[in-house]
């Protein structure tokens, strides 16, 4: 049977970077709906991401989206984060709002539209350098829309060169992260589709260059726990960001469409030594909030996930070891649903009170107040939000 008091050490080394879109204004592609309190400067949202781990404890990192969270002094914004309890993580680049992205950045037919894209994710290196932060995380909205719109392997061509470029500018300890779509916004061809064109590219790069693997971004049915089991096999998975979807899209959030996939991703992630130090994976939540307000939303993803963490690590493992050996095929498939159905909410309510925060986060933090302070303090200037 499990060690209880090691599953409860290790869900208290858990951690989760949360997004600084997360806590903005989102929608979908036909409206984002404004709500009162959203932050108007990265400075605010750092605010938000302080009471999201005031209330959990186990969300000490912020992840950047340039140009979005565009400040003159990024030195001083680590600071400020600092001083609220967090650290500044991954660098995310933009390279999809711009017209002269249209055909393409780093794949673009065009050389002179290409240098933009490179020297703009030379920049956010730039900005790792300035923050401390490790992760420069890549999503390329790369692709064709036609059949011969363009040449498929010569865009691979110009994407292996962008970033070999920007490769070599990284630092020691700084990593490029390569994340995958399978499709949207181009329909056609995506120039980095699947896990397998990432992971081709991660391989040619170096050590330094790992595969981000995203829930949302995977066409429907796709097992993504073995996509996770082999990349941490093979020491490729560098990042897993969080988000649930029901159609084609990943903006919802984490456990809210399909909790036992999740539970089955975080066995296959504990099982192969995700959650170790070590191993180095960053897990971020990578959704946004259109119809609910963003704190609480971000305080109960952050716990979506613990729960799930918890159930993984409640996994027997010798149990499933022996059904596996002696091929049990429903002995096996029992020791996982055990697992999965028991309720672990009262271990990470206990688990709460021992590291001196409230048992219920969403519950605290609404009887706090601050969600109406904000809404009264925050008034003028320009609300942040998906774009912005």
């Amino acid at each position: 049977m499990p060690d209880i008091a090691a599953v409860k050490a290790a869900l208290a080394a858990q951690r989760i970077e949360t997004p600084s879109w997360g806590y903005g204004n989102s929608g979908t592609r036909f409206k984002v709906f404004a709500r009162e309190g959203v932050p108007r400067t990265p400075y605010e949202k750092l605010d938000d991401a302080a009471e999201v781990h005031a209330f959990t404890g186990v969300a000490p990192k912020v992840s950047l989206h340039i140009p979005w969270d565009r400040v003159e002094d990024y030195a001083t914004l680590a600071t400020y984060a600092k001083e609220r309890g967090l650290e500044l993580g991954a660098i995310n680049s933009n390279t999809f709002q711009d017209d002269d992205y249209r055909l393409g950045s780093v794949c673009h037919p065009d050389a002179e539209v290409r240098r933009k894209a490179v020297d703009h994710l030379l920049e956010c290196v730039g900005i790792m350098d300035a923050t401390g932060s490790a992760d420069l995380k890549l999503w390329f909205a790369d692709g064709t829309n036609y059949p011969g719109q363009d040449d498929i392997v010569a865009r691979q061509d110009r994407l292996a060169e962008a970033l070999a470029e920007v490769y070599g500018r990284l630092g020691d300890d700084q990593r490029l992260l390569l994340e995958y779509k399978f499709f949207e916004p181009a329909f056609y061809t995506t120039d980095v589709p699947d896990w397998g064109t990432a992971y081709a590219h991660c391989l040619k790069l170096g050590p330094k260059a790992r595969v981000v693997v995203d829930t949302g971004h995977h066409a429907p049915g796709t097992n993504i726990e073995f996509i996770v089991a082999l990349l941490l096999k093979e020491g490729k998975l560098g990042g897993f960001d969080f988000n649930s979807r029901f159609y084609a899209d990943d903006d919802l959030m984490v456990g809210s469409a399909d909790p036992f996939q999740l539970f089955r991703i975080m066995h296959e992630v504990s099982r192969n030594g995700g959650l170790r130090t070590e191993t180095n994976v960053a897990f971020m939540l990578d959704q946004c909030h259109n119809i609910e307000a963003k704190i609480p939303a971000v305080i109960r993803s952050v716990m979506n996930v613990q729960e799930a963490t918890a159930k993984a690590l409640l996994v027997d493992g010798d149990a499933l070891a022996a059904a596996q050996r002696d091929g049990d095929v429903l002995g096996a498939n029992a020791v996982l649903m055990d697992a999965y159905n028991t309720d672990v909410r009262p271990l990470l309510r206990e688990l709460r009170e021992e590291r001196g925060l409230d048992p219920e986060p969403v519950a605290a933090y609404l009887r706090s107040g601050r969600q109406e302070r904000i809404a009264v303090e925050r008034v003028g200037g320009r609300q942040a939000g998906w774009g912005a």
